[in-house]
């Protein structure tokens, strides 16, 4: 297994076949290219892994993720830079397995369109959301744009992207971005519970499930 710095597959024997997708570069996992790649890798591993039946996207308790690291983002070729996201979120989407994000604290830019990759998203009623890239004088991916509108419809995605405006939880939730509201201390508890239904589901027929969606789960339009 290749070594990884910022990213973690971890499990409990308290909860065996669920495994938490860790992202930890404190203090706002802002997301680099280096994220992205082990992102790729870890999800490959959750993947080959039969001993899983379900995933839980996590930042920790503070925060998902502020989005892009946009200082690193400014060093590389803007097209480049945006493949490896894409490949990253792509291959977290493409896990075999139900997923859920623990929405803690900011999903922003990048970070919203990951969590958007994730099949359930379940966040306290503290956070805020947004489509943020403008703020930094950049425009979203078209894959981000592509997952967000899936999410929310056209009209409602385009008022997001314009204007980069932070969303709070209740607006975020009555319009499709978070699933699930609950106390701010119990998002991890939450989505554990969600993951947990699928335990005694066997791995290939959850698999088979989840591909019956076809390429639309990726975010991709059909």
């Amino acid at each position: 297994m290749t070594e990884r710095e910022f990213v973690g597959v971890h499990t409990s024997d308290e909860q065996p076949g669920v495994a938490t997708l860790l992202l930890s570069r404190p203090p706002t996992n802002a997301l680099t290219r280096q994220i992205y790649t082990e992102l790729v890798d870890a999800s490959g591993e959750l993947a080959a892994r039969d001993d899983i039946s379900a995933v839980i996207l996590f930042g920790g308790h503070e925060i998902f993720s502020a989005g892009d690291d946009v200082p690193a983002l400014r060093t590389l070729d803007a097209g480049q830079y945006g493949e490896i996201a894409a490949r990253a979120v792509a291959a977290v989407a493409a896990i075999p397995k139900p997923t859920v994000a623990a929405v803690t604290g900011y999903a922003l830019g990048g970070g919203l369109t990951l969590a958007l990759a994730a099949d359930w998203r379940v966040s306290g009623d503290n956070i805020k959301v947004g489509s943020t890239e403008i703020l930094a004088g950049l425009a979203p991916s078209p894959d981000a744009t592509a997952r967000l509108t899936r999410a929310i419809g056209a009209s409602k995605a385009k008022d997001l992207v314009f204007s980069g405006r932070f969303v709070g939880a209740e607006e975020a939730h009555a319009i499709g971005l978070i699933d699930e509201l609950v106390a701010p201390d119990t998002v991890y508890q939450a989505a554990l519970a969600w993951a947990g239904r699928f335990d005694e589901h066997p791995p290939h027929v959850l698999a088979a499930a989840k591909a019956a969606f076809g390429p639309g789960q990726l975010g991709c339009q059909p």
